[in-house]
């Protein structure tokens, strides 16, 4: 491939973030129609290039690539420590964007014999797995004990929300938040892939220092399996996601010890897996039983 510029660049503007462009569109509304400049996402091919051989193709929004390449690395098995792999450059082309890293010769050894192509819709990072013990991994359980109040999760959401600067334009993107346990949010990546921003955010994590297991996750997605496994891989011991989990989510995260939350909305959620990390709201705190008196049988 030779570099080039990218043609969508000429259409940013100081009020576009990274990963937003604008495009001409006919908008009708109530039988009229306007010529109007829209935001859209950005979706482009990202490959990933570990000691100089081709691993991967991610459908991806261009934005934090460096985040992406270090989280993809650490929640796909390829390393086991941030400090295992480097980001030595991210390069632009005509037909979409290259992250040439280096890790240990060792992984790369381990990563040629499950070499395999990953060129899917929006960053499904099982598509093109060969075999099925490669599609499914199961990661150490997590040890972290942590305890998160409804009203911290509520309070993650709530900013989580406000972070999305590329959403907020487009409406094209999903995000991955991480919150510390009083609910304040810390950093949050978006994506037009719900995992690729979860790699961002791991990604970004550790380059900033945060330690994952203090704190917790929260998603605009699904929580799909793979969602539940990044999460888990990382050492990150609860989830909530604004939409289900699937029935593999549930059975990996209650194998993971990871505390799985869905439908985390403002008015609730629900909690599949795990539940003695999410503190219950005083009005359905247990009754203790009053002194000098047996509990009921």
């Amino acid at each position: 491939m030779t570099a080039h510029p990218n043609p969508a660049d000429s259409t940013h503007d100081t009020d576009t973030p990274a990963g937003a462009v604008r495009r001409p569109v006919e908008r009708w509304r109530d039988g009229a129609m306007r010529q109007v400049d829209d935001h859209v996402a950005e979706e482009v091919p990202v490959a990933f290039v570990y000691n100089d051989a081709p691993f991967a193709v991610m459908m991806a929004t261009p934005a934090d690539l460096e985040d992406f390449a270090r989280g993809f690395a650490l929640s796909e098995g390829i390393v086991e420590s941030p400090d295992d792999v480097v980001v030595e450059r991210v390069e632009q082309f005509i037909e979409g964007m290259e992250i040439r890293l280096r890790i240990p010769e060792a992984r790369a050894e381990a990563l040629a014999l499950r070499r395999r192509s990953m060129s899917g819709r929006s960053g499904c990072g099982v598509c093109g797995s060969e075999l099925l013990e490669a599609a499914l991994r199961y990661p150490a359980p997590v040890t972290t004990d942590v305890r998160v109040s409804p009203e911290s999760l509520s309070k993650a959401l709530r900013a989580l929300r406000d972070a999305q600067s590329i959403a907020a334009l487009t409406g094209a993107t999903h995000a991955a938040g991480w919150a510390a346990l009083d609910g304040t949010l810390q950093l949050a990546r978006e994506d037009v892939g719900r995992h690729n921003a979860l790699d961002k955010l791991i990604g970004a994590l550790h380059a900033q220092d945060f330690d994952p297991a203090a704190g917790f996750l929260v998603v605009t997605s699904r929580a799909s399996y793979e969602m539940a496994m990044k999460a888990a891989s990382v050492g990150i011991a609860l989830m909530a996601a604004i939409s289900a989990p699937t029935a593999l989510a549930i059975s990996l995260a209650e194998r993971a010890h990871l505390t799985l939350i869905g439908f985390a909305r403002d008015d609730g959620h629900a909690v599949y897996t795990h539940a003695q990390r999410l503190l219950p709201p005083p009005a359905i705190a247990p009754v203790a039983a009053r002194p000098g008196r047996n509990p009921a049988p």
